[in-house]
């Protein structure tokens, strides 16, 4: 399974932004997708993820900002990113976890940063 990431940039505080990130090989019909991000001396961290099925589930962080949807019969993730805030800085990195076989793929990383 390989996860092709785009979208990322640079934008000013207060504004918007939008992901997607596209998976290909044997995709399990069973997964979640998700994002993850890492900011400038932090650790990775779960930023939003989605069940096949649609139920999704965010960090506290973004919550009311961030809105996270997914085209299965693309087998894309989206990530809509509103109301961008400094601490937002950071390469996103897409991720697929397969739930039949317990392995989890991901993607290259991609930069947003939010900067005046």
């Amino acid at each position: 399974v390989q996860l092709q990431a785009s979208g990322g940039g640079l934008v000013q505080p207060g504004g918007a932004l939008g992901l997607s990130c596209t998976a290909s090989g044997r995709i399990a019909s069973r997964n979640i997708m998700g994002w993850h991000r890492q900011g400038p001396g932090k650790q990775r961290e779960l930023v939003a993820v989605i069940t096949s099925v649609g139920t999704a589930s965010y960090a506290d962080s973004v919550k009311g900002r961030f809105t996270i949807s997914r085209d299965n019969a693309k087998n894309t993730v989206y990530l809509q990113m509103n109301s961008l805030k400094f601490e937002d800085t950071a390469v996103y990195y897409c991720k697929l976890s397969d739930l039949d076989q317990f392995t989890d793929y991901w993607g290259q990383g991609t930069q947003v940063t939010v900067s005046s």
